[in-house]
């Protein structure tokens, strides 16, 4: 049975996360992301002789799992984790100490600690020995995917080790590291790199990789950052600790190394930065030399963007995630934002990100993009404003897809958007005083709700506010007469033409509305047509990313046309929702054991007694679910058990209806010996009443035994069913051919999923729509004069009832 991916990092979490106790996680990921790093290179080596890892003689894995309950088993693991350093040069790496009472416990507390961690590993799926397919990075996803649920559990002051993945893909995009074409001779470095993830992210935007250069100050994230390097197979990235500002780690001839690309994400605002770094900077990125002042000393973020643009080659580009501060702050940073902007040319663009995205701080920061080569003939500054793109993701914000996708194309195409992105001239900047603040440029929409005094004095709905709402009125050109008619006796004015609870029928039953409903269903199925024989050709060891590369991009071009209601990047996010939910796994396990299907019963954690399969709610296959197949095979039958279920359930609410009726009366337990209502103390006392008499408690207590009758045949008999219809699906499974399960899963799962998401965006443009005309009726349903009349009606019969009561 094939792994999923998303299912496999689920589970590792929740593992390691209940075996952390009390521990904060920011100290506990040292300890399982080690583990992890020991369970990949022993796993690599045994089937890679020339993987570049020397693992000593008892370092294995294997020889960690031989420790598991062992007394002595922190110092034993200590031991090994320092051999294994000092065969690869790998010192300060592992900084985990499998010997600390107060992280891990004493005695047997320790014990079972580490005995559990190391199990958690153990997992048969767990097999790091080769990838899947060709772009199947198993480990590094599964080491990103811990260490951002690391990031997130270790609050404010603690996450700053990692750059969300959205982010970091924004970063790598908009420097054009696709068009890198030296493979490894293009250097990308980043002064700040953490755990390394936001480096390895812009590796891979590379077509033919790149070689990696790092610093970090913290020693312990040096170490994620070096493991991480090597999990993901780059295992020669130069990675150094040190204070990057103070003593950078990277020189040539005493002066910087250059780079061809930067990505970083310092700390923000970093205060006493100023250390053994001069006023007047040795390495030229400060000082009188370049006339160029030295950053304040309580905000060091424009110490590091200066250190990025001398150590940029005059043919580089560089990403940096700053606060939005160092975009309108006076004094010494006014002065240097002058100078980047206005002499050196050195800012192409900066966009705006939201709120609360990263694990450090909760402000808004910014990217700021350098590019050197085409520095000279600058213009002006490409400006995004993105703040509002996001999703609530826990505690946090999070890019979603179509956030990430928006940004880069526009970044690509250099474009003019309106309230979203502008190419503001230079001439703009300096009238503004190289003020950078992007709202200063780029406008918000007008989403203002303006009161309206005269149409609250005389009623009718003001024009501004039917405007606002031109979006709907350009696709739906007749929605607006639909919904909309000239106030009588006000000019410019207008009123409902409906009833406020009509306006949905309204809505839906607009002819413009239906038709572009059509357009867009229309689109949608000639995207399915434009790829139905590209996938049912995959074949095993195609290449899932590049897949959805394709669709992605083909998906949006055809509703970019289409100018329906419903945003060309909203489908887009729910076509790339659907394939981190479920169609990457699915496309992952095709392209490593092909069209197979495989019906399993899975099995309760504890594993104490073996599950067995009587009922199709039992059996599950991941990529092609039991209901598809019940539907396309076993409709009949399914509607049988239907049937059968929905009888029981009239039975169970007439008995429960019964005994609740008749509890203190004829079913009274009382009433049966020893007060227990069985079904054998109940025909005793049917035989002792007399059936004159007693005739209507005979009526009842038969009632109650008839149905729990029914009751008990109708479960026997939905039992029956059951187990004949998983008799039959486990045979239909078995006979499957390959060409019917690519067409229920290509038909049936993905396309009709797809459909059903799409449906929602159009039921939700209706209900927005419907939301917003209401509010706008209610806002001005009552003009102030009526509100008047009424409040003095009211007034006038509470005064009556007062004058009644004698007051």
């Amino acid at each position: 049975m094939a792994v999923k991916k998303s299912e496999l990092y689920s589970t590792l979490w929740k593992c390691c996360d209940e075996l952390r106790g009390g521990m904060d996680a920011s100290q506990y990921k040292d300890y399982v992301l080690v583990i992890l790093f020991v369970k990949y290179i022993s796993d690599k080596k045994r089937n890679d002789e020339g993987f570049d890892i020397d693992i000593p003689k008892g370092c294995y894995f294997e020889d960690f799992v031989a420790l598991k309950g062992n007394p002595n088993i922190g110092e034993e693991m200590n031991k090994k984790m320092a051999a294994l350093a000092e065969e690869n040069q790998l010192g300060g790496v592992f900084v985990a100490d499998f010997e600390d009472d107060t992280k891990l416990g004493k005695g047997k507390d320790k014990v079972e600690t580490l005995s559990k961690l190391i199990a958690v590993f153990q997992n048969e799926n767990l097999d790091f020995s080769k990838n899947r397919v060709a772009d199947d990075d198993l480990i590094g996803d599964a080491y990103e995917y811990l260490m951002k649920n690391f990031a997130t559990e270790s609050g404010k002051s603690k996450g700053q080790f990692y750059t969300p993945a959205e982010v970091s893909r924004v970063m790598a995009e908009v420097i054009g590291l696709g068009n890198a074409k030296n493979g490894k001779k293009t250097t990308i470095y980043d002064p700040t790199c953490g755990s390394g993830s936001l480096l390895l992210r812009a590796m891979c935007e590379t077509p033919g990789g790149a070689t990696l250069y790092g610093q970090e100050k913290d020693n312990a994230t040096v170490g994620l950052a070096k493991m991480n390097m090597i999990l993901h197979n780059e295992i020669y990235a130069d990675i150094r600790q040190g204070d990057t500002i103070n003593d950078p780690q990277f020189k040539e001839s005493d002066q910087l190394k250059t780079f061809d690309y930067i990505v970083a994400n310092p700390p923000f605002s970093t205060k006493s930065w100023l250390k053994s770094a001069k006023f007047e900077d040795e390495y030229h990125r400060w000082g009188e030399g370049i006339k160029i002042g030295v950053p304040p000393e309580k905000n060091g973020d424009y110490a590091f963007l200066l250190h990025i643009v001398r150590s940029l080659k005059q043919t580089g580009c560089a990403a940096c995630i700053l606060p939005h501060g160092v975009l309108f702050r006076g004094n010494a940073e006014a002065q240097i934002r002058k100078y980047l902007v206005a002499e050196k040319r050195y800012i192409k663009g900066i966009i705006g990100l939201p709120a609360n995205l990263f694990y450090g701080t909760g402000i808004p920061a910014c990217i700021i993009i350098i590019e050197k080569s085409e520095a000279a003939g600058r213009k002006g500054v490409f400006m995004i404003d993105a703040k509002g793109g996001y999703i609530k993701d826990g505690a946090k914000n999070r890019l979603r897809e179509q956030d990430i996708r928006r940004i880069v194309d526009v970044w690509q195409a250099q474009r003019d958007v309106p309230h979203y992105a502008r190419f503001v001239p230079m001439e703009e900047i300096e009238r503004n005083d190289y003020n950078l603040n992007i709202p200063r440029y780029v406008s918000a929409p007008d989403t203002e709700i303006l009161q309206d005094i005269d149409a609250h004095l005389h009623g009718g709905l003001p024009k501004h506010d039917i405007d606002q709402l031109d979006t709907y009125w350009e696709v739906c050109p007749s929605l607006c007469d639909d919904l909309f008619c000239d106030h009588l006796t006000r000019k410019g004015y207008y009123s409902l033409k409906c009833n406020p609870e009509a306006v949905r029928d309204a809505v839906t039953g607009n002819v413009d509305f239906r038709n572009q409903k059509e357009v867009f269903q229309k689109s949608f199925a000639e995207w399915c047509d434009s790829h139905r024989a590209q996938l049912y050709a995959l074949l095993p060891g195609f290449a899932p990313k590049k897949l959805i590369e394709q669709l992605g991009n083909s998906l949006l071009a055809v509703f970019e046309v289409d100018k329906s209601l419903v945003e060309a990047y909203d489908v887009y996010d729910s076509l790339m929702n659907y394939w981190g939910e479920t169609m990457q796994d699915d496309c992952y396990m095709i392209s490593s054991g092909g069209w197979t299907v495989q019906l399993y019963t899975p099995q309760p954690a504890s594993k104490k007694k073996e599950k067995k399969a009587a009922t199709p709610e039992d059996v599950v296959c991941d990529l092609l679910p039991v209901p598809i197949v019940i539907d396309e095979y076993f409709a009949e039958k399914r509607d049988v058990i239907a049937a059968a279920e929905e009888l029981l359930a009239q039975n169970e609410t007439q008995l429960a209806e019964l005994v609740e009726e008749q509890a203190e009366n004829y079913l009274d337990e009382d009433n049966f010996p020893d007060g227990k209502m069985t079904d054998a103390n109940i025909k005793k006392r049917m035989k002792a009443l007399d059936k004159r008499t007693d005739a209507d408690e005979i009526a009842v207590l038969q009632k109650y035994l008839d149905l729990k009758g029914d009751i008990s045949l109708n479960k026997k008999l939905i039992k029956e069913l059951k187990y004949d219809l998983l008799t039959a699906l486990v045979v239909k499974y078995a006979d499957l051919s390959e060409a019917d399960i690519k067409r229920l899963v290509i038909e049936r799962k993905w396309f009709a999923s797809l459909a059903l998401r799409l449906d929602g965006e159009m039921q939700r443009i209706s209900q927005q729509l419907t939301s917003k005309v209401s509010a706008l009726a209610e806002r001005y349903a009552q003009t102030l004069p009526e509100i008047d009349a009424e409040i003095a009606d009211l007034e006038g019969k509470v005064a009556a009832h007062l004058k009644q009561m004698g007051y």
